[in-house]
């Protein structure tokens, strides 16, 4: 063990003497730390990576060393990360296909800038004697967690593989539910000073105390998310409506060719009406479609409604509301009447619209998912559809699940479920379509409820709210899901006061580090003055 501290020290030294050579590494470890996310899952490898690069930030010689340090870190984890986000591009790559590389570059980049300012705000230069190592990698644990809640809020907001989503399948990340995933953020990086202490300290009995702290936080956390999901699965309440997902599996550069539109329209009716032995309470289809704008759909609407046996259908559509154009949800109910509307207000930035509204719109800027008045226009916020027996549902609209304050908006009473209609025919075949899935279990620990998530090429499933797939579709098939909703658990910790947990441990944290620091400051001084 001495041996490895030695030579890993060794090592270190080597990367310290050439900072080109430590921004490499930490671009390298920045990757490693992606491969904790979907489709890979290895949160023990974000876990061990993230603690190295704490390291090699406790070591940097400045702070716009730091900086650059945490700039490498996080350009690397990004572009492993969303490197679906140049799926988009690709659907007509004549017309956008030259923009992916810049996309993913200047995605990746900028979104690296949180984690660089984080890591030049916590560095510090090293106290002498002191072994102020592990305290120095906790103020950088704690300032990347307030970096990726504000990256999940300014600029309208990004919260696309935070940090702490690598525990979605792990029983740890029924602590989401307690504190939501930025909780779980801060959980992984103490986990990595855990990890990072023996190897700084030579077998002290701080550090085998701190090392074992992180060991119990391990252990603890893993019983007590499985002590979760057991008294779940003993609750004996009864299931909730018979859903039908519907997934047609309409190829996004087919989906608007003249030619295929009726052969998809008829696919979608098809699955709607098929016999399964199931009696289906309500049916839900996926992001627009209706190949039609809603307020000129009443004899399209009527057959949804026919082929649903009068049930009530959610169906993601387009309208138009005054000038504007709206990617909308509505419920069709008997005979084809609308019954319920709810327009998409977070909109994807560059996909949905473009930035610059209608002065872009006159430059012929336009977002990538419609050509039509330079994009769409937000609807006008969170709503809850009472679907009477069915209960109360929180529509989301793709996008929309990533953000965890759209599943438990503040102000509107708690939904008996959540449906999320999506379109990932957008994200490509890997880790988009994964990737954004994991997110809407997430959402579903978070509020203790139960999600239907319909999917256009998938993944369309039922997800309990403990964020188990009780029921799926496989990405590129063509299917339907008859399932019972699940129950929904008691209000969780997390939907009654959002983030404020988390907050409360970063700022005592913050301020015990402060004092501690404070402490061995003045002790310095007293020593030197002493000495004289």
């Amino acid at each position: 063990m001495h041996r490895a501290r030695t030579e890993l020290s060794d090592i270190l030294e080597m990367v310290d003497r050439r900072p080109w050579l430590a921004r490499l590494v930490m671009l390298w470890l920045g990757g490693m730390m992606a491969l904790g996310l979907a489709p890979f899952k290895l949160p023990l490898v974000t876990v061990l990576a993230l603690a190295t690069g704490l390291r090699m930030h406790g070591r940097a010689p400045s702070r716009r060393q730091a900086g650059w340090l945490g700039w490498m870190l996080a350009t690397g984890y990004f572009l492993v990360a969303l490197q679906w986000i140049v799926e988009p591009f690709m659907v007509d790559a004549a017309r956008d296909g030259w923009m992916a590389p810049f996309a993913i570059v200047l995605m990746a980049g900028g979104l690296a800038l949180f984690w660089a300012a984080a890591f030049w705000v916590s560095w510090g230069r090293p106290a002498p004697g002191t072994g102020d190592a592990p305290r120095r990698a906790l103020a950088a644990v704690l300032a990347l967690s307030v970096a990726e809640m504000l990256r999940s809020v300014l600029f309208t907001g990004f919260p696309w593989a935070l940090i702490g989503s690598v525990w979605v399948d792990h029983p740890i990340g029924q602590l989401a539910s307690v504190w939501g995933t930025h909780g779980l953020t801060l959980f992984t990086g103490c986990l990595s000073v855990g990890v990072l202490t023996l190897s700084v300290w030579h077998a002290s009995r701080r550090a085998l105390l701190l090392s074992g702290l992180a060991v119990l936080a391990w252990c603890g956390g893993t019983l007590v998310g499985e002590g979760m999901i057991g008294r779940y699965d003993a609750m004996d309440l009864p299931p909730g409506p018979m859903v039908r997902v519907i997934q047609p599996n309409e190829t996004q550069s087919l989906k608007w060719k003249p030619e295929m539109i009726p052969v998809f329209w008829d696919r979608k009716l098809a699955l709607t009406s098929s016999e399964t032995g199931a009696d289906p309470d309500i049916v839900v289809w996926p992001e627009v479609s209706l190949p039609y704008l809603l307020e000129l759909g009443a004899g399209p609407d009527a057959r949804v409604s026919e082929a649903a046996g009068g049930k009530p259908v959610i169906a993601g559509a387009q309208r138009f509301v005054g000038e504007e154009l709206r990617n909308a949800l509505a419920v069709i109910g008997p005979g084809g009447q609308v019954e319920a509307v709810y327009d998409k207000f977070h909109l994807v930035p560059f996909g949905e619209y473009f930035p610059g509204g209608k002065l872009a719109a006159r430059l012929g800027l336009a977002g990538l998912a419609t050509d039509a008045l330079g994009g769409f226009s937000p609807g006008p916020g969170s709503q809850l559809i009472d679907l009477g027996p069915l209960g109360k549902v929180l529509p989301l609209i793709c996008y929309e699940a990533i953000f965890p304050r759209h599943a438990g908006p503040r102000g509107l009473p708690r939904p008996d479920w959540i449906v999320q209609i999506t379109n990932d025919a957008w994200f490509g075949q890997m880790s988009g379509p994964q990737q954004h899935l994991d997110q809407a279990r997430l959402r579903a620990i978070e509020q203790g409820l139960p999600l239907v998530r319909s999917a256009n090429t998938g993944i369309s499933a039922i997800i309990d709210p403990k964020g188990r797939i009780i029921a799926s579709l496989a990405l590129n098939t063509a299917g339907v899901i008859d399932r019972a909703l699940p129950p929904a658990t008691a209000p969780t910790l997390y939907s009654r006061f959002g983030n404020w947990p988390v907050i409360f441990a970063i700022l005592a944290a913050a301020a015990r580090l402060f004092a501690d620091s404070l402490f061995a400051r003045r002790r310095l001084a007293f020593f030197a003055w002493s000495r004289r």
